[in-house]
């Protein structure tokens, strides 16, 4: 556990400290909260990664823990802000920090928080069609192990058609440009390239891992929990590049609602980064390292459904705004009963192998 989580402990304490003399007790008090939200709006995200993770040899997922932290604090939580900033305002990135260091409430036009929640729409369109493509595509494919069988079995069998998914990912597309969007070219435009980038990101990760491509100079390559060889090479890095994506759809619900509670870039860098970022990475390792999707078997299902409704939160958002509060309860609603049920199965499988061991 200290291994796992020792790294993410020892952040928290610097980030917490570094927020006292930065801005005192309410900047203390922000960063903890933007943590917690970080980490309860990102759970899913940590079994779903989990899920990738443990198909990557150790190499990779040292790389996932050290680069994929680097990209998730510094490029989502601190440098995405400024660069929707600048192209949306058409500021340089001095600019775009100084207009970040005011502090302004995001309520007044041309505050750094106003601005950021104006690219909202696009934000959403992208993030929302990526998690979408990939919902459906888990939904639509045969299992063996089912969880809501009563609809995945049906949602299997006519997921046998072909770029169904995609089909389904562009109809809803057009519907939310069309009805909820006040810019419906730039929703459209920013919702097809969140369906390219997950086609492109995950086809290529696919083709590598299907073709048993592996460096020889990269060590690493053996079983992992369920026996599955673990990728490597090209393999494992497309896998790599697929998780980053992931991660920042993920996070975009958190770095536009944290404009909710503050607007300072350097507290929101610090709680939903530091702190946030790094325990759920932690919580992904613990996930591998202990196994937990093998023996929690619906754990994985649970997820995915909760991406698919984070996929239409965020898209129904470019409408009416919807609160934080609610997506975060949504995931752990389905992540809490995938886990209740997946402990459920576990019993109810024990008693039956005790009853044929004493028969």
């Amino acid at each position: 556990m200290l291994r796992i989580f020792g790294w993410s402990i020892a952040v928290t304490i610097v980030s917490l400290v570094v927020a006292f003399f930065y801005g005192g007790w309410n900047a203390l008090a922000l960063c903890l909260i933007l943590g917690v939200l970080e980490v309860s709006l990102s759970f899913d995200n940590a079994v779903v990664n989990a899920t990738v993770l443990q198909r990557m040899s150790d190499f990779w997922q040292r790389m996932f823990l050290t680069v994929g932290v680097v990209i998730a604090v510094f490029g989502m939580r601190l440098v995405f802000p400024l660069l929707i900033v600048g192209i949306t305002a058409d500021l340089g990135p001095v600019e775009a920090i100084n207009l970040a260091m005011e502090k302004g409430d995001p309520e007044t036009p041309g505050t750094y928080g106003y601005l950021l929640n104006q690219a909202h729409p696009q934000i959403a369109a992208f993030g929302g069609m990526f998690l979408l493509m990939l919902f459906l595509n888990f939904i639509f494919e045969d299992r063996e192990i089912t969880w809501l069988t009563w609809l995945e079995k049906p949602l299997a069998k006519i997921g046998k058609l072909d770029q169904l998914a995609v089909v389904v990912s562009g109809t809803i597309l057009v519907l939310v440009a069309e009805l909820l969007a006040d810019d419906t070219g730039t929703v459209m435009v920013a919702g097809m390239l969140g369906m390219i980038t997950y086609i492109a990101v995950n086809g290529l990760g696919t083709l590598f891992e299907n073709a048993g491509v592996h460096d020889e100079d990269d060590e690493g390559a053996r079983s992992g929990p369920n026996e599955v060889v673990r990728a490597t090479g090209k393999a494992a890095f497309f896998l790599f590049l697929y998780l980053e994506v992931l991660d920042a759809s993920f996070s975009f619900d958190g770095v536009v609602g944290a404009f909710a509670i503050t607007s300072d870039p350097i507290i929101i860098a610090l709680g939903l980064g530091f702190i946030g970022a790094m325990f759920v990475r932690s919580i992904t390792v613990f996930l591998v390292r202990k196994g937990t999707l093998a023996e929690y078997v619906y754990l994985e299902h649970g997820a995915h459904w909760a991406i698919g409704a984070l996929a239409l939160i965020l898209l129904v958002s470019i409408g009416p705004h919807v609160s934080e509060i609610i997506t975060g309860l949504v995931g752990v609603a389905f992540i809490g009963a995938a886990f209740v049920t997946s402990i459920v199965r576990n019993r109810r499988h024990a008693d039956e192998d005790h009853l044929i061991h004493v028969g």
